[in-house]
């Protein structure tokens, strides 16, 4: 997280709405070896993240023996700020940026709790694509889904701590922060710039 407050935002429900709308993030864990990291889908239930690794996951060994402190992080839309963008005088190239960083236990599920967590899972994401019809693991073949599920185990983590980072220009002159905005909108550096442009001019000094 950046240490300059005024991208630290006091209020998490921004942070907790950017979580459940990514559903997406790189979950970390400390183990003997050192850090172990893995890209996984998620779902937020209350203060909770719910999830599954592959079986062979490094973390999942680790599990086994007992929980452990993770730290889930999830990144929003970011770009490379220009220095020229602000159109004032002695400024320096940056990177504007959202994250949000969750620490909690992390803990291995009991395996009755695979399939209610893939339903939801998917459910979440179908629903984003109507009006198609929502896929559901019943348009599997038989047996096949069973098969599947062998090779992954559900985790959650109870979410303990949540801070975010909005790095919008905050500290410039609302002037300067709005001509950035306008070019960031057009910049093929970064992900998200359009998400980022409109967050960058909604921000209030």
């Amino acid at each position: 997280m950046h240490p300059n407050p005024a991208f630290r935002p006091d209020e998490q429900g921004p942070a907790w709405d950017l979580v459940r709308e990514r559903g997406f993030g790189i979950l970390t864990v400390s183990g003997p070896e050192g850090v172990l990291a893995s890209h996984i889908p998620f779902v937020v239930e209350d203060n909770r993240i719910a999830a599954h690794l592959v079986r062979s996951n490094p973390i999942v060994r680790l599990l086994k023996k007992n929980s452990a402190e993770a730290l889930l992080i999830v990144s929003g839309p970011d770009a490379y700020i220009s220095p020229d963008w602000y159109l004032v005088a002695d400024q320096v190239p940056t990177w504007n940026y959202v994250a949000v960083h969750l620490r909690g236990q992390l803990e291995l599920l009991e395996a009755g709790a695979l399939l209610p967590h893939l339903e939801a899972l998917s459910a979440d994401r179908e629903e984003r694509l109507l009006p198609k019809k929502p896929w559901t693991h019943g348009k599997m073949t038989d047996g096949v889904m069973e098969r599947m599920m062998r090779q992954i185990v559900p985790v959650a983590m109870e979410v303990r701590e949540i801070t975010s980072t909005w790095k919008l220009n905050q500290n410039k002159d609302e002037d300067a922060r709005l001509n950035a905005a306008h070019a960031v909108a057009k910049s093929p550096i970064g992900a998200g710039n359009a998400d980022l442009a409109t967050l960058m001019r909604n921000e209030t000094d």
